[in-house]
């Protein structure tokens, strides 16, 4: 048991696993979960957007969503598992009669290169939800105006060069770059992308995030937000975004979309 920092002590750590095997379905079936959620959230719009999951066996290979499927109906047994040179190499599922799911371009130009350049990171997840994208057109980072947003206070980067449709892994290298160390980086003209050592952080990061936007996004249409000091918002920051608070504040949703939506263990 361990303490979550400005949290409750005694808290269950995440789980940890005997096998590769295991930790493998383990990644899946949170994987899956991630996208009912984000499909809850309206995070879909057509076919844009992504979550990946690093493979513990492969390390330079990970799980993601099959291009062309509703994030709602996505069951572990669907995802694909994607190679350090953009092939299917398991997982290729129908999508109808006429052909197969095959992997997202932009997915692979953009993931390989932050999973290859953030060893740490396990998960990383980005789609085109609707206030992230319109807080990234203004071209600005988050400012601390409430307790959630100084979770990215100082955390987060901005990439600041919309060329179009992310197809070549040499501009999946220039956000890579920008990220860095963070836990997050706004794409200009396009969205959000944030990652984590686990499918839930990622995914938690991504929603509080977007909501973080949608607020501030308010608050300037309101009038003048006032800022959280930068000692007090640091100190916030370590407060809800240190330690396992990420992964910590994906369970209640884990909780609920397993329960509600089961098949996604199929």
């Amino acid at each position: 048991m361990i303490e979550a920092p400005g949290r409750v002590r005694n808290l269950a750590p995440p789980p940890t696993f005997a096998t590769v095997e295991e930790e493998r379905l383990h990644r899946k079936h949170r994987l899956a979960g991630a996208f009912r959620l984000f499909a809850r959230f309206g995070f879909d719009e057509g076919v844009a957007g992504h979550i990946t999951v690093r493979d513990p066996g492969h390390t330079d290979w990970f799980w993601v969503n099959p291009f062309g499927m509703h994030f709602s109906q996505i069951r572990a047994s669907d995802l694909i598992l994607v190679n350090d040179k953009g092939e299917v190499v398991e997982g290729n599922h129908p999508v109808n009669t006429a052909g197969n799911h095959p992997v997202n371009t932009a997915a692979f130009a953009i993931h390989s290169r932050v999973h290859a350049a953030r060893p740490d990171t396990v998960a990383a997840a980005h789609a085109h939800s609707m206030h992230g994208k319109a807080w990234s057109s203004l071209g600005r980072l988050l400012d601390p105006i409430t307790q959630d947003a100084c979770a990215f206070y100082q955390d987060h980067a901005l990439f600041d060069d919309y060329t179009g449709v992310v197809y070549e892994t040499t501009e999946g290298d220039r956000i890579a770059q920008t990220l860095g160390q963070g836990k997050a980086v706004i794409l200009r003209n396009h969205g959000l992308l944030t990652v984590g050592s686990s499918v839930d952080e990622a995914a938690w990061w991504f929603i509080t995030m977007e909501r973080s936007c949608q607020a501030q996004l308010l608050a300037e249409a309101a009038g003048r937000p006032v800022l959280i000091a930068h000692e007090n918002a640091l100190v916030t920051r370590n407060q809800v975004a240190g330690g396992m608070n990420g992964w910590f504040q994906f369970q209640p949703m884990w909780n609920m979309i397993s329960r509600q939506e089961p098949d996604l263990f199929e």
